[in-house]
């Protein structure tokens, strides 16, 4: 699971419209990896998937708040720079790329990497003043809620 993960960082922050630390900043892509990781590991997904989620996801809005295009964005972000920073399995890329166009969509995936991305996401709606709903998220991931929620509000 090597990859130039800081290289990475200094890319995306480099680029990054938006406050470093604001509600789509470092911070909430901290909380993402979190939650993804430790669902990740229930699930027994690809974990370097989800922690690419997690970096990449707003790495590219332009605003906090309604920016439609800026799951697209990422996408074509992450395939751009594949091979400089990571390099993933062709069907690996695929499903990175899915769960960054279609993050922010509220939809739900069989894929259980996909769906793992997701749910790292949406448990950090607490930083908005949204609590998650069980109906978005995998039964592993549903268990977080309350600490997920607790944490992003600190």
């Amino acid at each position: 699971m090597d990859f130039d993960r800081s290289g990475l960082i200094q890319l995306i922050r480099s680029e990054f419209k938006l406050d470093w630390h604001g509600v789509h900043g470092a911070n909430h892509w901290a909380r993402v990896f979190h939650h993804g990781n430790n669902i990740g590991q229930l699930r027994n997904v690809d974990l370097l998937v989800v922690e690419l989620f997690g970096f990449l996801h707003d790495s590219c809005r332009l605003n906090d708040g309604r920016d439609p295009l800026h799951g697209q964005r990422a996408a074509e972000f992450a395939h751009g720079i594949h091979g400089d920073f990571y390099s993933l399995h062709p069907k690996k890329l695929d499903q990175l790329c899915f769960a960054l166009k279609h993050h922010s969509g509220g939809d739900i995936s069989i894929d259980a990497t996909i769906q793992t991305c997701w749910d790292s996401d949406r448990l950090d709606l607490g930083r908005v003043g949204i609590i998650p709903s069980p109906r978005y998220l995998s039964d592993e991931a549903s268990i977080f809620i309350d600490l997920a929620y607790d944490w992003s509000i600190r």
